[in-house]
């Protein structure tokens, strides 16, 4: 049969108290017994010696019967609780008044006999010479003739008739009290303690219940509110059932949020691959059509048209190879294939690295390039080529959505230990209903689609590696403006890449 653990915790305490309660009586019995003996021999520890000196039991010639009659026959009628014995100097007894057939032992061992008379502490238990194997209280006293050692009177203090009383008095009203009171003390405490039992468990209870019922396989819910006493800073002070809760609850919590979490990103991942494989499938679809009209039409077609042909081809191949290399620089960058590596360089420089680079592109699309730079701007610390791939990944994004004359502006303003920079554009700027997710899939402006899908979320990644992160900022006036900072000093970036590493480890969300 199986026992539940509150079941099982009140089945040992029962049989603890009833084992303590046994012990209890056992004990008190006890100490009342040796408490009466050492009082009953304490009492009467001499009564061997004074009959040793009233009366003369033995003389040269040995043992005087009539003495010994008479002796008996006094101390019976005084005192029936006590037998008189004499022992020789081996300890065998040689006279005696015990009835035909009592008497079962021939000697007694006179070891207890010299503790006694040595003033040993009491009680002090000697050999019963009518049982075999009892030991009685006992007084004693040597008997001596002619100033020689003769023997022993031995007294037994407890006699026969006095165990027949009192086994007859065994279940007297005082006993049968004192059992009763032991047994309503233990019901008492048995009750008591499985209530107690009862109301520790039931937090257990509730724990149970609760992991029972939770589900690994399907979204966990919500947890409720937890109580004050599930905040860390509070668990030292509690139970172990508590604590217990408590860890359990977090745990629930960070469950949940972990799941939602892996819902969003899984939810995001398909939208990324299906807008991918639409942006794939629109220059492949015409690549093909231009290689099978070349293929086909190849004899019936001008050098200028057959040029113009594979100029739109090869258009439409750089577009899916850069699409192929974004997303493989996305999966690098997600999968930890990709740690920075710190080092200070000069934003300024490679700001102008990076106009070198779209200064034909803006030229073609008569949008001007600007740079707002604030005095004495300092070195940054952080990876170089990552920093490099972020700015060209802002400005080619602003390129494409900035109308022609317009501008695409960088400003770098030192701010503390960092310094912040801001790249914005003049064009039809980010709707507020497509800023939710925006690094985490693309989207669409006026038919045409912004790479907030790779782009951004390649720059969004980057940064988070270094341990910082791109805004969206609402400035009038101006299309889309992003902003983001970067330290100063080594100490700084070192700490914020190895915090970024720690919570973007594996199995950390």
């Amino acid at each position: 049969m199986k026992l539940t653990l509150s079941q099982r915790l009140s089945a040992v305490f029962a049989l603890l108290l009833l084992v303590c309660s046994g012990t209890s009586v056992w004990m008190q019995v006890r100490s009342n017994t040796m408490h009466e003996l050492e009082v009953v021999q304490g009492l009467s520890r001499d009564l061997a010696g004074h009959i040793a000196r009233d009366t003369q039991l033995m003389d040269a010639n040995g043992l005087k019967p009539e003495a010994l009659r008479m002796l008996f026959s006094q101390l019976m009628l005084v005192n029936p609780s006590v037998e008189v014995y004499l022992l020789d100097t081996q300890g065998r007894v040689v006279g005696n008044a015990a009835p035909e057939g009592h008497l079962r032992r021939e000697q007694v061992d006179l070891a207890p006999v010299q503790r006694l008379l040595n003033d040993e502490p009491l009680p002090i238990l000697g050999d019963d010479p009518r049982s075999l194997q009892g030991r009685k209280v006992f007084s004693a006293a040597p008997l001596k003739v002619n100033g020689q050692q003769a023997g022993y009177l031995y007294v037994v203090l407890l006699s026969e008739e006095h165990d027949r009383l009192a086994e007859r008095g065994a279940t007297s009203a005082a006993l049968n009290t004192a059992l009763w009171s032991i047994g309503m003390v233990a019901l008492l405490c048995l009750i008591a303690g499985l209530t107690a039992f009862t109301l520790i468990t039931r937090p257990l209870r509730q724990l149970t219940d609760t992991v029972a019922h939770f589900d690994i396989d399907g979204a966990p819910a919500a947890p409720p509110l937890p109580a004050p006493s599930d905040k860390p800073d509070s668990l030292a002070g509690q139970d172990e059932i508590a604590t217990l809760d408590a860890a359990f609850r977090q745990m629930q919590k960070r469950l949940g949020e972990q799941w939602r979490s892996l819902t969003r990103q899984d939810q995001e991942r398909r939208e990324l691959v299906a807008n991918i494989s639409h942006d794939l499938r629109t220059p492949l679809a015409s690549l093909h059509g231009y290689l099978e009209t070349l293929s086909l039409k190849d004899a019936s077609l001008t050098p200028d048209e057959r040029r113009r042909y594979l100029g739109i081809a090869l258009d439409q191949s750089r577009k899916v190879g850069g699409l192929a290399q974004s997303l493989l620089e996305l999966v690098r960058l997600e999968h930890g294939f990709v740690q920075p590596v710190l080092e200070r360089f000069s934003l300024t420089d490679l700001v102008q690295d990076i106009f070198q680079k779209f200064e034909l592109a803006a030229e073609a699309r008569q949008v001007h390039l600007k740079a707002s730079f604030a005095p004495r701007v300092s070195g940054v610390w952080a990876d170089l080529g990552l920093i490099e791939r972020v700015l060209t990944n802002l400005f080619d994004n602003a390129l494409r959505h900035t109308p022609t004359g317009g501008m695409v502006e960088i400003r770098l303003v030192p701010q503390g230990r960092f310094v912040e920079i801001t790249v914005s554009d003049s064009g039809p700027g980010i709707a507020a209903e497509l800023r939710d997710g925006l690094f985490l899939r693309p989207f669409n402006i006026g038919g045409a689609r912004r790479d907030g899908g790779l782009g951004l979320r390649i720059v969004q990644r980057i940064l988070e590696l270094h341990g910082r992160e791109i805004r969206l900022l609402d400035v009038p006036g101006q299309g889309a403006t992003f902003c983001f900072s970067l330290p100063v000093d080594e100490d700084t970036a070192t700490t914020l890449a190895v915090r970024s590493m720690n919570l973007n480890s594996p199995g950390k969300t």
